[in-house]
């Protein structure tokens, strides 16, 4: 890790009353006392303290501010650590970083606050996912979840199978060495009974995945129809602003847009896709390939029909698409004549059908209700279920039941005690990806590049 001195903008850039500009390595001290003006000197004064003061470009003054001293290895990196409080104007923090810069710091990179904290040890890979899960959160499921995981809940549930498995392929390995004074006699069977135990811990996580995913991240809902049904027009509505193109042009929509939408205390990450349909037109036949790759991957689907018009061929092409997966009918333009027919469609697609119309409203709070009530029952308050919410834990959870698994069919096999210690070091490794343990520098830094 480089132990070079590192500054950044650690608060948003907006126009507010307060900025602040940290500092961190082990030159944090010195640069500070270069820009800072005040009765004391930086370097001399108590950890933990605040001191009052102006940043200085040479004569020149930048702002008045207050500047909070941390030592380390008590500081969020584990190193000296220096917080400038400027007022929070864009171009007034952007001066103050910009004198801190050329006083010897260089710019962090992104994330590299935490990710020195990880390599310091102050927090595990864990948990520093959940700064910026906690940063990007939107409701309270998706906050306590990130809160949880940053106190090393998900960390603690994981490292205790770990230190279980790592215990039993002590005791194997001590009794090969030394089978005179250690017997393995009965311990296959007791082995099996733990492996699946843990299997089954393993696998309580991997079922609630989906359920905290689409609570803290939100529920990929996918707009479909064909064209000139009106999903560009529920998308708008949603939205409550005009964000998709709608005209009376069939095929308006050849690309996908994706917008955020708050309901209530749940997230739906909404997708408006190209009508679905045969057609000539080159681009738009990839808006439509593009629609039916999400259809796939969606957690929920809103299938916008004109109820003013007969079914086609589009229409059985989405029926055909639709199977066995999750969704609702809208019947939209309901407040023009009726042509569709209720048990018609059900007969194609059992799915709850409402009524609905994108000029009179009629319909949009059934259809929200009917959304909340499908994923969350109405309640999305968090418990004290310990949830993974990323998929990078989601395979490595995967991979350690595959070999926990595998542990186990050895076993039932008959297979020579030391057959078991390969698939329990894959599994023990495995789950250590999940705190950082066994990370590789690679993974590391890709993890912490995805940061703001």
């Amino acid at each position: 890790m480089n132990q070079d001195t590192i500054a950044a903008i650690s608060t948003g850039m907006t126009n507010s009353g307060i900025g602040i500009v940290r500092i961190s390595g082990s030159e944090a001290l010195e640069i500070a006392d270069r820009v800072y003006k005040g009765k004391e000197t930086i370097t001399e004064v108590p950890t933990h303290t605040i001191h009052y003061g102006h940043v200085m470009d040479g004569d020149e003054t930048v702002d008045e501010v207050l500047v909070m001293v941390m030592r380390g290895p008590r500081t969020f990196t584990g190193e000296d650590t220096v917080e400038i409080n400027c007022h929070g104007g864009t171009y007034v923090v952007s001066r103050v970083l910009e004198t801190v810069l050329k006083a010897g710091a260089r710019p962090a990179e992104p994330g590299e606050f935490t990710k020195r904290a990880f390599l310091n040890g102050r927090i595990d890979l864990s948990q520093a996912e959940a700064v910026m899960k906690l940063i990007s959160s939107q409701n309270d499921f998706s906050y306590q979840s990130a809160l949880n995981q940053l106190e090393g809940e998900v960390s603690q549930y994981i490292e205790k199978i770990r230190q279980d498995i790592l215990h039993q392929l002590g005791y194997i390995e001590a009794a090969l060495d030394d089978p005179e004074h250690i017997s393995l006699d009965g311990f296959a069977e007791q082995l099996r009974e733990i492996m699946i135990g843990h299997i089954q811990k393993l696998n309580k996580l991997l079922l609630n995945f989906d359920d905290g995913r689409m609570k803290s991240e939100g529920i990929n809902t996918v707009i479909v129809g064909k064209p000139n049904a009106g999903k560009s027009s529920l998308m708008n509505l949603m939205l409550q602003q005009e964000r998709a193109i709608v005209t009376n042009i069939a095929g308006t929509t050849r690309d996908v847009l994706e917008e955020k939408v708050v309901l209530g205390n749940i997230i739906l990450n909404l997708i408006d896709t190209a009508g679905i349909h045969e057609t000539e037109d080159i681009v738009e036949n990839m808006g439509v390939d593009k629609a039916v790759d999400y259809i796939e991957k969606a957690d929920f689907i809103i299938y916008v029909m004109d109820a003013s018009d007969k079914l086609n061929e589009a229409d059985e092409q989405i029926i055909q698409l639709l199977q066995d997966k999750k969704g609702i009918i809208l019947f939209n333009k309901s407040d023009l004549n009726l042509v569709l027919n209720e048990k018609e469609i059900n007969s194609r697609l059992n799915w709850t059908i409402i009524p609905f119309s994108n000029e009179t409203k009629q319909g949009l709070e059934q259809l929200k209700e009917y959304i909340t009530n499908s994923f969350l029952k109405g309640d999305i308050q968090y418990n004290d279920q310990v949830y993974i919410t990323s998929v990078r834990h989601k395979n490595a959870v995967e991979s350690a039941v595959q070999s926990l698994e595998q542990v186990v069919q050895t076993i039932d096999d008959g297979m020579p005690e030391d057959f078991y210690t390969i698939d329990m070091m894959e599994a023990y490794q495995s789950l250590g990806l999940i705190n950082g343990e066994t990370a590789s520098e690679d993974l590391v830094n890709k993890i912490f590049s995805d940061f703001c």
